[in-house]
């Protein structure tokens, strides 16, 4: 966890308790723990927000179609109407070499 071990746990428990005392310390952890809650929800919400918007401007609907066929066949189509538009119009020009 976070890359600390058991001893570098226990020197921050010994720590604390002498900075705070025993008294403080359950204090501190409601303190921390509904700081962390606060943050969650909030955290939640603007995710909640995010897709709310995403939903109604379609653009979830949209990345759903970015992996499927109908978009790729329509670029190659595309594309391929591009290329016999250019054979048409360089079919009577020869290149000389």
């Amino acid at each position: 966890m976070f890359g600390i071990g058991g001893g570098e746990i226990f020197f921050i428990i010994i720590v604390v308790l002498m900075l705070f005392g025993s008294d403080k310390i359950p204090e501190i952890a409601r303190g921390l723990g509904k700081g962390m809650q606060q943050l969650k929800n909030a955290s939640n919400e603007i995710k909640s927000e995010i897709h709310k918007s995403a939903d109604l401007d379609g653009i979830k609907r949209s990345f759903e179609d970015i992996g499927s066929d109908n978009i790729t066949k329509n670029i190659t189509g595309e594309i391929d109407k591009v290329k016999e538009d250019i054979e048409d119009m360089s079919g009577p020009i020869k290149r000389i070499r």
